[in-house]
Order: structure tokens, then sequence, then C-alpha cells
């Protein structure tokens, strides 16, 4: 069922609860990628530009839940918030529920902003504590979920919150609801071809995506590290190449389920492999079919490139999760970038393409084409359990449209 969004609420004069995802990548105290923080910009302008007082709630990293730590604080995220919003935005404390967040909170005017910090500060944040979630369900008259990175978890922002809110409005931010327009709407009615490129380094990772989209893709591109479990299952060489050992049989059963589907899975046929997994170092080779011992799979071939990039020029629905090889080094983006090429291209020639957060994202921005594709997740996780098929409570919470 679609969700009440923020648009439907009258928010003037309101304090509006947004539990955003600011989980964002900071090196030397500098944010590196700032595309959360931005994506999150139409719901908080939605609010302030009504005469609603936005109060803001993200975690960031992974702190001990003891309390304050540098380290993990959103404060540079206010900052960069401010900077794209063009207004202060307040950022009260060292904790998100003590006496100085909930003056910032109740000393709102209409139109301002506050951005509390880490939620994660709490243990009780992790623990969907009920407790923790009333202490911030009391700065709220509506609640406003616009965090997809976070919206498989069950933590207290994400559940608890909007439980202790129940006769509240309980709505979605625009973020949410174009991920979830994305993501279930490209599943429940593609437009065919429908092509799924997979990669990344765990096979473990990807199984329950793969078993959800073999009764609905045509094709299925496999390459990063996971194609040498396969590989490795079908009894083929695939030298110091990366294997899940315990995930044989799964791969075994995926590629026996193949046979009797419509659905075409593609291995790489050829691969680019080094003798040490480094960017510099090592003896660089092309292999076709089966890898000489001593050597590992780093990314795909130029004949695999060309292959995939034929199949994903004629899609009509694209959705990719996973890079091709380990595309943060040189020798071995070649397939990676080719790949996102290939899906940019079939994008603009009118076919839909949604790109699954995480290393996906990354490699698309490094690449500079993320603007050429339909649809950048901002939720690595999140949007491969919904590719797996799977529902999500904090969404389920929310008011029916």
């Amino acid at each position: 069922m679609p969700k009440k969004t923020i648009a439907s609420v009258d928010v003037a004069g309101k304090r509006v609860l947004i539990r955003v995802d600011f989980n964002v990548p900071v090196e030397n105290g500098v944010i590196t990628d700032d595309r959360r923080i931005r994506e999150a910009i139409p719901t908080i302008r939605s609010v302030i530009d009504r005469g609603g007082r936005a109060v803001l709630v993200s975690h960031m990293g992974r702190p001990e839940g003891a309390g304050y730590e540098a380290e993990f604080s959103l404060r540079g995220a206010a900052q960069k918030l401010s900077e794209l919003l063009g207004k202060p935005v307040s950022f009260p404390s060292q904790d998100c529920t003590d006496a100085g967040a909930a003056a910032a909170v109740a000393a709102l005017r209409n139109g301002e902003v506050t951005l509390l910090e880490n939620l994660r500060f709490h243990k009780g944040e992790k623990k969907g504590d009920a407790g923790f979630a009333a202490k911030l369900a009391a700065y709220a008259d509506v609640y406003c979920n616009d965090a997809f990175g976070t919206a498989h978890r069950p933590d207290a922002s994400m559940v608890a919150v909007p439980k202790a809110l129940s006769g509240k409005p309980r709505v979605s931010g625009f973020l949410l609801e174009k991920e979830i327009k994305f993501l279930s709407e490209a599943l429940a009615s593609p437009a065919r071809p429908f092509v799924v490129v997979l990669g990344g380094a765990k096979v473990s990772d990807k199984l329950g995506c793969i078993e959800n989209l073999l009764p609905k893709a045509d094709t299925i591109l496999v390459g990063g590290a996971m194609a040498y479990t396969f590989l490795a299952a079908m009894g083929k060489k695939v030298g110091t190449s990366r294997v899940e050992a315990d995930k044989l049989a799964e791969a075994r059963k995926i590629i026996d389920l193949d046979k009797k589907m419509k659905v075409e899975i593609m291995y790489p046929v050829d691969h680019v492999c080094s003798t040490l997994f480094d960017e510099k170092s090592g003896d660089i080779e092309v292999f076709d079919g089966e890898i000489k011992d001593g050597f590992m799979g780093l990314d795909i071939g130029p004949k695999t490139q060309t292959k995939y990039a034929i199949l994903l020029s004629k899609a009509k629905t694209i959705v990719w999760n996973g890079p091709m090889g380990v595309f943060e080094w040189s020798p071995f983006q070649q397939g990676t970038q080719q790949v996102a090429k290939a899906i940019a291209q079939a994008t603009a020639a009118g076919a839909t393409s949604i790109v699954g957060g995480g290393d996906s994202a990354a490699a698309v921005d490094k690449f500079g084409l993320a603007s050429k594709m339909s649809h950048v997740s901002t939720g690595g996780g999140a949007s491969l359990e919904m590719l797996e098929g799977k529902k999500f409570e904090s969404v389920g919470l929310l008011d029916e449209a």
C-alpha cells in the first residue's frame, strides 16, 4: 500500500521529527560524500517552507552506545546541511535526549531546523528501547521517516518512535517514497527485458536476492568475487580467487534452479587476475576460461565486459547491486566502469535503471555517471533486502495514503 507523505500533512506551527540518514563517510573531519544529506533536503524544505519546525535525528557509524564519541559526532553534518539549505541549522548538545536538546526543540520557531546528536550514543537506539523512544517521541507533533538506509533495521527511531506516536501523523519523506517506488515497483511489473547485474565480494550476501529475482528477471549477470564461488561450484579452476567454501552447495542449487527456469544466469568467461591482492604489485594477466594456479580474479575480462554491455543495451529495466571487480584500484576498474557506461547508455535510450546503494553507488559516483541513472539508492543493505522481497516494519507503521 502507498504511504502518506509529508506533503499531505499541514505542518504549520508543528514540530516534525524527521528521521534522516546522515550516516555519511568522513575522513580527517571532512565529509567525503554528502549524497545522503542532499537527498534529505526536499523533505526538510517541504516542512520549513510551509512553516513547520524540523527536528532531525540520525545515527552515524558504530559508536559503543555509552555516550558521546567525538569521531561519530553529527556536528559536521549539521554544518554541511546549513551550507546546502543556505540557513542556520542548530546543533544543541552532545546528547539527543538531554536538557539542552529538549530546550532547543522547545525554542524552535516556524521555519527553523535543528539536528540532534547521534542517536547511537545511546544503547537504546540499537536495542529498539521504548523508554529511549518515548523521549524522542516527546519532541514530535508529526513523525516523518526519510531514512531509507536504515529502513530495514528495528532501531528505536525507526520502529519504537512511530509506535509511541500512534494517533499522530506518521508519514514518509520524499526520499523514502522514491526509494520504495523504484525498488518495489521495478520488481512488481518490470518493463522487459529485465536484466539484473549482481556483483560484490560475497555470494552469501546475494543468495536471497538471487532466489527472489530468479522467477522475475530475464537475465542475471554475475561479476565480482562472488562469481568465483559459482564457477568453483561448476568445477572450474579459479586459482586463488575468493571462494566461499560453505556456500558451494547453495551455489549449485541456484545453478540447478537456473536450468529449470526461463531466466538465464551469465557468469564471467574471462578474468583480469593478479598474483597479489594489491593495486600496484603482483603480476597481472587476463585468463580466458579457467584461472591459472597462483592467480586470483579481481575483475571481469574484456570478453565478459562486451557480452554484458550488449545484453544491457537491449534491457528495458536494469537493477544493479555490487561491482564487477576491485573498482577502487585502476588495474581492476574497467569491468565495473564498462557495466556502468552500458547502463547509462541504456537509460538514455529509455530503460529504467536502479543502482543499489553501497559500492555500486560509490562506483557510479567515481565514474561521473550517477546523474545518468534513473535512480541511485542511498541504502546498500536496505536496497538489497528490498530486492530480496522483504517487508520493513518501519514502513508498515506509517499511515496509509
